[in-house]
């Protein structure tokens, strides 16, 4: 696509998918904004291994609640009105993981925020591959990850900038100087209601998904909107594949594990699974602990952290750039490969304890680099586009839902993991998952670029029937 193309799309796509992306943004900052909070708070409340993975996996059980629901939830009543929950989700959880007085109490707001996490993040993408034209369709899902990874880096910034910033400057009183000194981390989370706020008040500005009112049989408002997003042609080619699918009966589970849509859906459980297996997380929850235990003061490894989520943005760029001119399957296969090789070398820095040096970092970014560009943004690409119309909302849901509970496993098995087997062994054992990914891709995933999704509909059913 030109750039003058570019310009040419409409205002009201661009707004739609910013405002959504939103969603993402908040994706990001509430998962990663616990990096720099876990070794403050389990300071404060004297947390154990266990109680330190379920402060992290507390947030990801509500998002797989969050999920569970989400599908159910938008194919009923549409996809803006989730997402308004969703937001009003995020908004409360910040404000009470700041505000409430104990661990118990910052755990339900977790859980609560965790399920807005959850919502948005089957639904976001699902919306967007629904408002997008087909050919740049790969590089609209994608601006999800990158909000997914800007708020990533927010998150860092904001940590460092509270505990280097205003921990050391003059002393405050009252509660201002509970939130900002004292107990720091509170600040951390509240920094969250902003976009929060943003996210909520967006959402009241933008349109349902076109396809879903075509799905509701809301045909000349659907089609009028879904003329305003992909023009004339495609809307018309979209009408005249819904017509030729009158006779499908509606979606329900049972159809989405009949055997013409077995390949779909293994690729939809396994690529947000390994995305999950391959360590991202242990990184993202964990790096500032890991960095604090390998020698690097607090300070420094939030420094770290910041080129951490710098380089995740910057590559997820690449995605952006490249996911409609090379493809999905290219940028997996490359992506699974560099990370694989990666993480053995930082296994084998920690391993030998090289961990002063630069080889770790460069390894750490040459891996954050490989997944942002592939692993992290494709499988929401993929999931967004390889299941037919009528069970999409459900099979979203269940491919998200995968990659929750593959967190939560990780998030309450990483702690354990560098406490009996060490570091090394433990980014060994995810570079394994990543070599299995590349294997998973290679012999399965096919490529979907410039294709709408009805064309890609038909060719599951063409393949899978007789």
């Amino acid at each position: 696509m030109t750039m003058k193309q570019h310009r040419r799309l409409p205002k009201i796509l661009w707004w739609a998918c910013a405002v959504a992306a939103l969603g993402g943004f908040l994706f990001g900052f509430d998962m990663a904004v616990v990096s720099g909070i876990l070794p403050l708070v389990t300071k404060q409340f004297s947390l154990s291994a266990f109680q330190q993975g379920w402060f992290v996996s507390s947030a990801l059980v509500g998002c797989i609640a969050g999920v569970a629901v989400s599908g159910e939830l938008g194919d009923r009543y549409g996809r803006r009105p989730v997402l308004v929950l969703a937001a009003i989700l995020f908004l409360a959880s910040a404000l009470g993981c700041g505000l409430l007085p104990t661990f118990q109490t910052i755990i339900v707001a977790r859980i609560l925020g965790g399920v807005g996490v959850g919502i948005a993040s089957s639904m976001v993408p699902l919306y967007i591959s629904e408002i997008a034209p087909a050919n740049i369709r790969g590089r609209l899902v994608t601006y999800y990850q990158l909000a997914v990874t800007l708020g990533i880096l927010v998150a860092y910034l904001s940590n460092a900038f509270l505990v280097q910033t205003l921990s050391g400057a003059v002393a405050l009183s009252g509660w201002i100087g509970v939130w900002f000194q004292e107990e720091v981390w509170r600040a951390m989370f509240i920094v969250g209601a902003l976009p929060a706020l943003v996210f909520l008040l967006g959402l009241l500005g933008i349109p349902e998904s076109p396809r879903w009112l075509l799905q509701k049989g809301r045909v000349a408002a659907g089609t009028a909107l879904l003329t305003r997003f992909v023009g004339e042609a495609e809307a018309t080619a979209d009408a005249q594949s819904r017509q030729r699918q009158q006779g499908q009966r509606r979606g329900s589970y049972r159809d989405l594990f009949s055997p013409r849509l077995r390949k779909p859906l293994l690729l939809g459980l396994l690529l947000p699974f390994f995305s999950q297996f391959c360590g991202i997380n242990a990184i993202i929850y964990y790096g500032p602990s890991i960095l604090n235990d390998a020698g690097v003061s607090l300070s420094n490894s939030l420094q770290s952290q910041i080129i951490f989520g710098a380089a995740n943005l910057a590559f997820t760029l690449i995605a952006v750039w490249k996911v409609d001119q090379l493809g999905r399957r290219p940028l997996y296969l490359i992506g699974t490969a560099a990370a694989a090789l990666s993480l053995m070398a930082v296994g084998a820095c920690m391993y030998t304890e090289n961990t002063q040096g630069l080889l770790l970092l460069f390894s750490v970014v040459i891996f954050l680099a490989s997944f942002a560009f592939s692993i992290g943004p494709l499988k929401f690409v993929v999931a967004a586009e390889i299941f037919p119309a009528h069970i999409r909302g459900r099979a979203i849901a269940l491919s998200i839902m995968v990659m929750w509970v593959a967190d939560t496993v990780i998030g309450q098995l990483t702690p354990v993991l560098l406490e009996s087997i060490g570091a090394g062994f433990t980014f060994w054992f995810f570079a394994f998952w990543c070599i299995l990914a590349f294997v998973v891709v290679y012999r399965l995933l096919p490529e979907t670029k410039g294709k709408s999704l009805e064309d890609i509909q038909d060719e599951w059913f063409a393949k899978n029937s007789g």
